[in-house]
């Protein structure tokens, strides 16, 4: 049976616009920001207020502020301190500015989150929202020979770091390995019934395509969650009926780059959404009540007032 499909409008503005006014400066060098709209869009449909949002691979907290903007409380965990300091000090600026959630980012391998988690959070997610590392290839930012002082167009942050432990640097299926026991410890994060939803897309690595939602995919039903939905989240505007494209400069590049050697790419408007839920039989540990505003009132008093961890 297919899983039902929908289309997400999450860019009547672009990401940029999104983030505008909402994150500490550096925060726009990270390679791989999860998109503020794709993130706000699924906290709105499958939490409400109170509830905990949990984004076990958080770069720079996108998930987080906008959890807390809409009057959720949200938990991080983040590999590299750089981005682990900035997600903690976007989390603490959103939790100050909303005034009713909380937010904690502790920084580790996400392959190791029931440890980093605060345990009163153990089985009480109601959300997991994240998206998979891709690497180099498909990340950057571009300047003009004008900006550099150098010939032609360069790349600039593309890298998470230059720490190879980072699994941005590992090969796909060592990813995929590392992703499906991510995953399996965000199962034991959530409620019953919980929801997680990764956005993701497929790229093209010397010609060959990588078909990383399917691998997704299969890596959710490996970690015991059941697939529920797989929808489209719009990366493009849309006016007058019309989408309004807004690809990078490398997507351009790709695309007519392939259509010169006769491959028929087309600009990418779009990521594959992936939502699965924790089966109602699964392990974990819930909640002594099944008030969200009771679990989300003991979060709150046992990690934080509203100033999240720093561990860095």
């Amino acid at each position: 049976m297919t899983p039902p499909c929908s289309v997400w409008n999450t860019a009547p503005t672009s990401a940029p616009a999104q983030r505008n006014g909402r994150y500490a400066p550096g925060s726009a060098a990270h390679p791989a920001k999860m998109h503020p709209g794709i993130a706000a869009h699924a906290i709105r449909t499958y939490t409400q207020p109170g509830d905990l949002v949990l984004d076990p691979m958080c770069g720079i907290g996108t998930t987080l502020v906008e959890a807390l903007h809409l009057g959720r409380n949200a938990l991080g965990i983040e590999y590299e301190p750089k981005w682990a300091t900035l997600a903690s000090l976007n989390t603490r600026t959103a939790a100050q500015a909303s005034g009713t959630g909380t937010g904690v980012v502790r920084r580790g391998d996400a392959r190791h989150l029931t440890a980093l988690a605060p345990a009163v959070a153990h089985g009480n997610v109601d959300l997991v929202v994240t998206s998979p590392p891709y690497g180099p290839s498909v990340h950057g930012q571009v300047r003009s020979s004008r900006e550099s002082g150098e010939r032609g167009v360069v790349k600039k942050d593309f890298r998470y770091s230059h720490d190879r432990a980072n699994l941005a640097h590992v090969s796909t299926a060592h990813l995929l390995e590392a992703f499906t026991e991510i995953l399996t410890q965000c199962r034991t994060m959530l409620r019953p019934s919980g929801t997680v939803v990764v956005t993701t897309r497929p790229w093209r690595e010397h010609g060959e395509l990588i078909d990383l939602p399917s691998a997704v995919l299969a890596a959710g039903k490996a970690a015991g969650l059941t697939p529920t939905e797989r929808c489209a989240a719009l990366l493009a505007g849309i006016r007058n009926s019309h989408l309004i494209t807004r690809p990078s400069f490398f997507q351009m590049k790709n695309v007519r780059d392939a259509r010169r050697q006769g491959i028929p790419l087309s600009v990418v408007q779009h990521e594959d959404v992936l939502v699965f839920t924790r089966p109602e039989s699964g392990t974990g540990k819930p909640c002594p009540t099944s008030d969200n505003s009771a679990c989300a009132a003991a979060f709150r008093s046992r990690t934080c007032s509203r100033r999240p961890r720093r561990d860095h």
